[in-house]
């Protein structure tokens, strides 16, 4: 157990000192303060960059030295960077494609893409020190491009989390308040997006991984359907896990960038760099033709949003109204159905996958600690206390969902994992749910859905501790494959969000989540709205998203970005 320790911390203290080396070997220029000229190019979008790239007008060298530097400053305020590759990335903005799609547009990633020569640790331990062999697709079509990817950003370990931490990175910081996360797994990505650090990342989204960062940290995203976005050749703490596919998505500051971002990659026709991707090319879509009909999802069933969420989606209910759209409440085949399912698919093996490569003393993300303890434990204790909390605590929901872990073929000693004879139903299952949401999409003739991307704004630090399970709805979009975009709406105000004094929490996820939950101390984090879509919907979803930041402009209420 010793060796294993020192084993550990050898290595966190080589990748940590690694990161510190990087940054001071690069150029003194990286090092000074941000000038006019710089700020000139941060306050620029990506359109314009690259244009004035493909014009001649400036060096890619120029802005990714401008990028350089904010990130560094991101870094040091939220410990957002794990691969520094600024340095190796000023031979790529002088080699880059100048008549490319993205030329000269710095891009941040999520640690797990996989760039050559480089770690994807994911913040294991026994994974520092393994460069990859080869790039990804998506490193190779964003290089073919034009664009220049420049550092690497932070993620919680295992990958399922809405904190960002690890032993070997240590705590990713919201920007917008250093109690709180940035979100997760992409939170790194967002901490850098929200500060100024980037204008455009990639991260992945298997349960609301992208959607999340955005709505805590008050940035732009949306989620792909599987199929849409490359993602061969990365790196990942589940291998082989398609029960609920995870999807790489990107990442932007505004609007405007995320659309020039989503266009230019089909520009490269991406079904080309990666045999998952479906040769759909990008697709006009006009919503002017007709007024909208948007169904609102205010209640999942299983956590009731905070009032800072559900003031922000009021806030966007109340402006498509008054514009003419039609706006109704939805009540759709059960949200809790999808979490529990999902769920299931996703924990198939009892966490043994993702907590594999964790050594003996090495630090666990706090909920899939407490979920891996629950697995650890023989069959017949957890039915015990799935017992205890029905009949004892009196939640059927939670209790409802845990013993949904405990597979009912499990010997009295058994682990929480299950075999293929019941993982084949639970597909069987999830295929029937999304068979129908369709028919009820279809009765309701939707053209969209509104609804919170979590029911709390950002949580504080360890809070995954106890909201682990609050995660439905992002994940319920998942599951139904559906894409779904987030964009930051208003701030929480410590008065107008406060929490009744008579509320009570109906189960426990509600109750872990709503601890945590302080309007005063969470005055002025960002709260987002998500707006979905059916699957394969990007370019709709995107409108759809423009649509509504319009309307929120023109009546002077649109989100300002952080500035720092």
């Amino acid at each position: 157990m010793l060796f294993s320790y020192l084993a550990h911390r050898r290595q966190c203290k080589l990748k940590q000192e690694e990161r510190l080396q990087r940054i001071a070997s690069l150029p003194s220029l990286y090092h000074e303060h941000i000038s006019s000229a710089d700020n000139a190019i941060l306050d620029l979008p990506i359109s314009s960059l690259i244009s004035a790239i493909q014009d001649g007008k400036t060096e890619p060298l120029t802005i990714l030295r401008a990028y350089g530097k904010k990130a560094l400053r991101a870094h040091a305020q939220t410990n957002c960077l794990t691969e520094i590759m600024i340095g190796t990335a000023e031979v790529w903005a002088q080699e880059c494609n100048r008549q490319g799609p993205l030329a000269g547009v710095p891009v941040s990633l999520k640690d797990t893409v996989g760039v050559k020569g480089w770690d994807s640790c994911i913040g294991y331990s026994a994974w520092v020190g393994q460069p990859l062999a080869q790039d990804s697709a998506l490193i190779r079509l964003l290089r073919d491009a034009g664009a220049v990817p420049f550092v690497k950003t932070n993620i919680p370990i295992t990958l399922l989390s809405f904190e960002s931490v690890s032993d070997v990175f240590g705590r990713t910081t919201n920007p917008h308040n250093s109690a709180y996360s940035p979100g997760g797994s992409t939170g790194g990505e967002a901490a850098l997006l929200a500060y100024g650090g980037s204008r455009i990342g990639i991260g992945t989204d298997v349960a609301g991984s992208v959607r999340v960062p955005a709505h805590y940290s008050g940035i732009y995203t949306i989620k792909a359907s599987v199929g849409r976005f490359l993602r061969n050749g990365n790196n990942t703490s589940i291998p082989g896990q398609e029960g609920v596919s995870a999807v790489y998505s990107p990442m932007a500051r505004t609007l405007e960038d995320l659309e020039t971002f989503w266009k230019g990659i089909f520009a490269m026709n991406p079904w080309k760099y990666d045999a998952s991707v479906l040769p759909i090319p990008w697709r006009s879509v006009d919503l002017s033709a007709k007024k909208l009909r948007w169904g609102i999802l205010w209640d999942d069933g299983v956590v009731s949003p905070s009032p800072a969420c559900k003031r922000a989606l009021q806030i966007v209910v109340d402006t498509l109204t008054r514009d003419g759209h039609e706006v109704l409440p939805i009540n759709p085949p059960s949200p809790y159905e999808a979490l529990k399912i999902g769920s299931q698919l996703i924990l198939a093996d009892g966490c043994q996958t993702v907590n594999g490569p964790i050594g003996l003393l090495e630090s666990n993300d706090a909920g899939v600690h407490q979920l891996s303890v629950f697995f650890a434990l023989p069959s017949f204790l957890r039915r015990i206390y799935v017992w205890y909390i029905k009949y004892i605590k009196r939640d059927a929901l939670y209790a409802d969902l845990l013993s949904s872990f405990n597979p009912s073929g499990s010997t009295f000693f058994g682990s929480g994992s299950i075999g293929v004879s019941e993982f084949w139903p639970l597909v069987a299952k999830k295929e029937a749910y999304k068979n129908k949401w369709f028919e009820y999409w279809d009765e309701q003739d939707l053209d969209f859905i509104l609804t919170v991307p979590n029911a709390f704004p950002a949580c504080p630090h360890r809070g995954m501790r106890g909201g682990f399970t609050a995660c439905g709805y992002t994940f319920l979009f998942n599951v139904l494959d559906y894409t779904a975009g987030v964009l930051p709406v208003t701030r929480v105000n410590s008065l107008l969000d406060a929490r009744p004094h008579d509320f009570r929490p109906r189960n426990a996820i509600e109750r872990s989540g709503y601890k945590d939950y302080d309007s005063l101390s969470m005055a002025g984090l960002p709260v987002g709205v998500q707006v979905v879509g059916r699957r394969l919907e990007e370019e709709k979803v995107l409108e759809g998203m423009k649509l509504i930041e319009d309307l929120l402009r023109k009546e002077g209420k649109a989100y300002t970005l952080l500035k720092t």
